[in-house]
């Protein structure tokens, strides 16, 4: 299937109440799982050809099989359930934990002529019951349910009067306890293969090491299901790693410049930083919106719902915000705080580039991330196993913003995969050095030594630092720290050179944080290797500024689909296209990428179609979006040709 914009994102979470009446005609029973599997392909969706092991799951599935699908962002997990949805006979119910969006998802799926509904807690009486009745009837092909939908026993009831022809299980990831999104309602998905064992499953999810891998397959008794693993690699987002120095001036440069007037989301940890950073973004002349859980559920629909149909908006977000977001269009995705593991990293950079073409995951960090971190985990409830979990998660994630080697490479192997250096993420583009750093971190820990001995006070890095720099300030006076034998030695190294020193120390347990919460300095068991040269501690060395990266994805990167050049005749159909797009889909109150994704759009720019024919042949282009649009698609060309 030609890109990774296709129709399968566009219902990758989860849908809404309508029911679409156009009905479905399945292929001759007589022809093959794969044929028939393919004519919906081609007639719904508008696909030629399934895409890595698409074809083989949909056919384990249709055959009554169960599956269990690790497959990245964009890389097509909902056809994997949809097209059997549509080959199978009866209704095909998928349970998401994405409330919030199930109304856009089922607008997209009615665009393409399927008749799918969801029962949830925001419908009306009425509402539900034209659902469930559909449902009873075999009208449906889709029926989206929230996970805590299944623990209300009228809801199992109504499962048992209809036919179900498969039941999804989206975000699968929520299952685990350790993961990052975990729901406590995945917990009790087991009731699905006990109450109708005939019927089959299948899991799916963006992001899972082994550990979360195995845990979704043995708390939804999925371990003699066929385990499908694609490769988690993302060619066309580019990954980048930036010293934090006043982080919302380095974003507004990363807007500016790399990508102005493009939707993005940035990340922040706290609900202030969201709003804060928003506001700056405003007043700095770029739209932005916040999210976070402590606005009102009013206002959060509000600006979800703006940032999926408008274009160019920047959402600033707590990680509340994105799982099941479909927008393709999304260019960047910025972190201005430290996730807390490589997991929560993957599945919110991934929102970027879901259409294919070349995106940015970029990443400030610093010295008060790693503290701030290392605290939240010392002071986190809990017993000693769930804050060694944690430790481990955070180790991970430091270890993938410290190294000087191809950061995809290293975010790959997290995911037990293998891969060769990418070209194309910072390490890659401007090779960080590393120098022999064992002196350094032996005078650093030396003054934590002297300090400690000294009424047995901690200090934090700041206070080190200029007692290592020999600043004679107010503080370090007062408290007679001039006298110590460190005061002075490190005027070798300058103030960010010395952060960077104690910024990777604490990354490799080298250096630990008060357990008390005030952020101090102390030694670990590790420190003692160090003070006593038994242990050699390389470092990292900050690369120099750089000219900004390239922004072309590597050339047939494993499937990867390249933006298309295109030449000033073919540019101007596609901005046509994208001003009739976005007239309706504004008249018709759905996302724009619900009318036809850019990477359709650039196509038809490209072979510009003057009969319905030629339009068909488009990909991205199903029967019911032809006879929907067709003809608004053709006379947009045709004026461009005219003019």
């Amino acid at each position: 299937m030609p890109g990774c914009g296709s129709p399968s994102e566009v219902s990758d979470a989860t849908y809404s109440g309508r029911v679409t009446s156009l009905d479905l005609t399945p292929p001759p029973a007589t022809a093959t799982t794969h044929t028939r599997a393919l004519e919906v392909l081609r007639s719904v969706f508008g696909y030629d050809a399934f895409r890595g092991d698409q074809a083989e799951i949909i056919s384990t599935v249709i055959d009554g099989g169960d599956a269990l699908v690790l497959m990245p962002t964009g890389g097509g997990k909902s056809l994997c359930y949809q097209v059997p949805a549509l080959v199978r006979p009866g209704v095909g119910v998928v349970v998401s934990p994405l409330i919030a969006l199930m109304q856009d998802q089922v607008d997209a799926l009615s665009a393409l002529g399927v008749r799918a509904g969801f029962l949830n807690s925001t419908q009306m009486p009425h509402e539900r019951r034209a659902v469930e009745d559909a449902f009873v009837d075999g009208t449906l092909d889709l029926l989206y349910l929230a996970p805590e939908r299944l623990r209300v026993p009228e809801t199992l009831a109504l499962l048992d009067r209809g036919q179900v022809s498969l039941f999804a299980i989206d975000e699968a990831h929520c299952v685990s306890q350790w993961g990052h999104d975990f729901r406590p309602d995945y917990l009790q998905l087991s009731v699905l293969h006990e109450r109708w064992p005939d019927v089959p499953r299948v899991a799916l999810t963006a992001t899972a090491t082994e550990t979360t891998h195995a845990e979704i397959a043995r708390r939804l008794q999925l371990e003699d299901a066929r385990h499908f693993v694609a490769s988690f690699d993302r060619p066309n987002i580019q990954y980048r790693i930036a010293a934090k120095n006043n982080p919302k001036a380095q974003l507004l440069d990363l807007l500016r410049t790399e990508h102005p007037g493009d939707a993005g989301i940035v990340y922040c940890l706290s609900r202030k930083s969201v709003e804060q950073t928003a506001e700056y973004l405003v007043a700095q002349g770029i739209p932005a919106l916040p999210y976070h859980a402590g606005l009102g559920a009013q206002v959060r629909a509000a600006n979800q719902s703006r940032f999926l149909r408008e274009d160019g908006l920047v959402m600033v977000a707590t990680i509340a915000f994105g799982m099941g977001i479909d927008k393709p269009d999304v260019r960047f995705v910025a972190h201005l705080d430290l996730p807390k593991s490589v997991e929560g990293y993957y599945q919110e950079t991934g929102r970027a580039g879901r259409d294919g073409t070349p995106a940015t995951a970029w990443l400030a960090y610093g010295l008060a991330d790693v503290v701030q971190q290392r605290r939240m985990i010392d002071t986190s409830e809990g017993d000693a196993a769930h804050r060694r979990k944690l430790s481990a998660h955070l180790d991970a994630m430091l270890g993938l913003c410290e190294t000087v080697e191809c950061r995809r490479v290293q975010l790959l192997a997290y995911f037990g995969q293998e891969s060769a250096a990418c070209g194309n993420c910072d390490t890659c583009l401007n090779a960080p050095k590393t120098w022999d750093g064992t002196v350094a971190a032996q005078k650093f820990l030396s003054t934590v030594v002297r300090l400690e001995r000294d009424r047995g006070q901690r200090y934090g890095a700041g206070h080190l630092v200029d007692i290592l720099l020999g600043k004679e300030t107010p503080r370090v006076t007062q408290l007679g720290h001039t006298t110590l034998s460190t005061f002075g030695i490190g005027s070798d190294l300058s103030d960010g050179e010395w952060r960077g020193v104690v910024r990777q120390l604490l990354a490799r347990g080298l250096l630990g944080v008060d357990s008390e919460g005030y952020g101090t300095l102390e030694l670990t068991e590790s420190s003692a290797e160090v003070l006593s040269g038994a242990r050699l501690v390389m470092l990292r060395r900050e690369a120099p500024k750089a000219a900004k990266a390239a922004r072309t994805p590597r050339s047939g990167a494993r499937g990867a689909k390249v933006a298309v050049d295109l030449d000033d005749s073919a540019a101007a159909v596609f901005e046509r296209l994208r001003a009739w797009r976005g007239a309706t889909a504004k008249e018709s109150g759905v996302p724009a990428y619900v009318v036809f994704h850019d990477a359709t759009l650039r196509d038809i720019a490209v072979l510009h179609p003057s009969t319905l024919d030629e339009l068909a042949a488009v990909s991205g282009v199903g029967a019911a979006k032809l006879e929907k649009f067709g003809a608004g698609v053709l006379e947009a060309v045709a004026a461009v040709s005219v003019a």
